[in-house]
């Protein structure tokens, strides 16, 4: 609930400007009478100017008067917005590879030290802040996959789940991309509701450890199962270094001018087989190979995947208009009792 004071009728709230025009007209200075007597001593003291100051107590408790009926012509008031969002959500199970090749820099500026993995997790945090009516879950694989978070509307638990992994966290090597799919399937699969169910898969890599269920097997699941599966392959189409890194930790290793140290050779993505994925779960395919790229394609997919929501406001008032009312009613009670106990001299 949105709560808001305001006035009904603001523009009358112009009068009060007229109450110092009033203050000052009645405090102005008048001239005496102009009579004939045969001694002026007899007027002695009259003809000295006249002046009734408004600070005085009656005066003052005159214009507070004014001031609270002007307030509450007004209308002072407090309008209560009360917002319901009817919303139509997707299920989106996102499915991340942690294997080492994401440890490669290749995805930005060599001097950043930018590896795949820290440009995947900026650009699926901002991924998840965009979906704020769907529930999302997720699955990270290396040589074997993982949940890392069921399908919820938590999305501060499923940010901080992938901000906990690194590289080198699953002990299993290799590149088990259909069992993770399959996973991910799994997962989807008894969910009640009627969301449309959404799969995106995020590899650089070349499955080389699914033994129970291979990609395209997957992908043929995900499509009976009514999902959509969406393929990225991250990185460049052809070999790319892979410095070493401490496992335990995630960190580059780096030599004591500040340069990283040459580990291994990896081979890119199976983009083929990825494509042959999209199109089997009626998806789409994409190629990132940089963080741009990437940032770009779930902006994408964020516009494909729309979220129906429908939004009612409804609007109450609990108006202060009577409140004024009674205060500019004892202001004048006020006076007229200050008029009665102080009666103006003669």
């Amino acid at each position: 609930m949105d709560t808001n004071f305001e006035f009904q009728y603001p523009w009358a709230l112009l009068l009060l400007a007229l109450l110092p025009l009033y203050s000052w007209l009645r405090g102005r200075i008048g001239q005496s009478s102009a009579l004939l007597y045969p001694d002026i001593t007899l007027l002695d003291g009259i003809s000295r100017p006249v002046r009734e100051k408004a600070g005085r107590l009656r005066p003052f408790l005159r214009l507070a008067t004014a001031a609270a009926l002007i307030i509450a012509i007004a209308g002072p008031r407090t309008a209560n917005k009360e917002i319901e969002r009817e919303t139509e959500g997707l299920d989106i199970m996102l499915v991340v590879d942690l294997s080492w090749s994401m440890m490669a820099l290749d995805m930005g500026p060599l001097e950043k030290k930018v590896t795949r993995w820290q440009a995947s997790q900026n650009v699926i945090f901002e991924f998840i802040n965009k979906r704020p009516d769907d529930r999302i879950g997720a699955v990270v694989f290396s040589g074997k996959p993982y949940l890392l978070s069921p399908l919820t509307i938590n999305k501060v638990w499923v940010e901080k789940g992938i901000d906990r992994m690194h590289i080198g966290i699953i002990q299993e090597t290799g590149t088990a991309i259909g069992e993770a799919v399959a996973m991910a399937v799994d997962r989807m699969k008894n969910v009640k509701g009627k969301n449309s169910k959404v799969i995106i898969l995020l590899t650089d890599g070349d499955d080389n450890m699914s033994k129970a269920i291979l990609p395209v097997p997957a992908a043929e699941l995900a499509h009976a199962m009514g999902i959509r599966l969406y393929c990225i392959g991250l990185g460049k189409d052809e070999p790319t270094v892979l410095p070493q890194f401490d496992r335990r930790t995630g960190k580059l290793h780096l030599d004591f001018l500040g340069n990283t140290i040459p580990m291994q050779t990896i081979n890119p993505a199976n983009y083929v087989m990825l494509m042959k994925m999209a199109t089997v779960a009626e998806g789409k395919f994409y190629r990132a190979l940089d963080q741009n790229q990437l940032s770009r394609v779930y902006e994408e997919i964020n516009r494909l995947e729309r979220t129906e929501v429908r939004i009612r406001e409804t609007t109450t008032y609990e108006s202060y208009r009577f409140v004024w009312i009674i205060i500019g009613g004892l202001l004048l009670l006020s006076e007229l009792g200050w008029a009665l106990l102080r009666p103006r001299a003669p």
